[in-house]
């Protein structure tokens, strides 16, 4: 029979503290720097001359068909013999922003090429600046679409995030490897790992949820 003990586990528990909270803090830096990525990538698909078309293009390609551990790999060990070097916590962050940035540039572009061409030429027809076309009849009803779907690739993100653990970044889940090299209390470290990555989850869908309620008038989450 096997006995529990998590004791070694909160003993450690401030080490998992640190490390959800740089978890945290690269899903945040990863959706910022992500969308900054994303906008000027969609307008360039939908909007750009053809060599901006083709490199966004290429882009998403790229990103949306390379697993996520090749790719940050690539970031930390590859950019380096360039003279781009960087430590483990910038690199996951870069690797975050770059990845998240090619599936948001899709799910923006999408929502942009569903506003129907009579709700523009509307917009002409009343004498609206182009500013205030893109204000009104394309951003807030192009966001609002694609709101639900964005957000669930910002939380997709979060998740992803353990992944840079293998570049010894000091997320959550090194956090708990460390822990558990040191304990050899591998149910109860995991365990407490995957409580804190579900809590985690659940907080930001609440955020999205609230936040889409007041911006958008959606319904909060079932």
């Amino acid at each position: 029979m096997y006995s529990f003990n998590f004791a070694p586990v909160f003993e450690h528990f401030d080490q998992l503290l640190q490390g959800a909270l740089l978890t945290i803090q690269l899903t945040v830096g990863g959706i910022l720097f992500g969308t900054l990525i994303a906008v000027p990538t969609a307008a360039a698909k939908i909007y750009g001359a053809a060599p901006l078309r083709w490199v966004a293009n290429t882009y998403i390609e790229v990103v949306r068909n390379t697993p996520f551990l090749v790719q940050i790999f690539f970031v930390y060990f590859a950019l380096p013999t360039m003279g781009l070097k960087f430590d483990p916590n910038s690199a996951a962050l870069v690797a975050l922003a770059i990845n998240v940035g090619a599936y948001s540039a899709e799910i923006i572009r999408a929502g942009i090429q569903a506003i129907s061409p009579g709700q523009l030429e509307a917009g002409t027809a009343l004498a609206l600046t182009k500013f205030q076309v893109f204000r009104y009849i394309i951003f807030k009803p192009a966001i609002r679409t694609i709101y639900p779907a964005l957000t669930s690739q910002f939380i997709y993100l979060m998740l992803t995030s353990s992944v840079v653990s293998v570049i010894s970044a000091t997320d959550l889940a090194a956090a708990g490897n460390n822990i558990q090299l040191n304990t050899f209390a591998a149910f109860e470290v995991y365990l407490v790992v995957t409580a804190i990555y579900f809590v985690l989850s659940l907080g930001m869908s609440l955020l999205f949820d609230v936040f889409g309620r007041w911006a958008f008038k959606y319904p909060l989450a079932r």
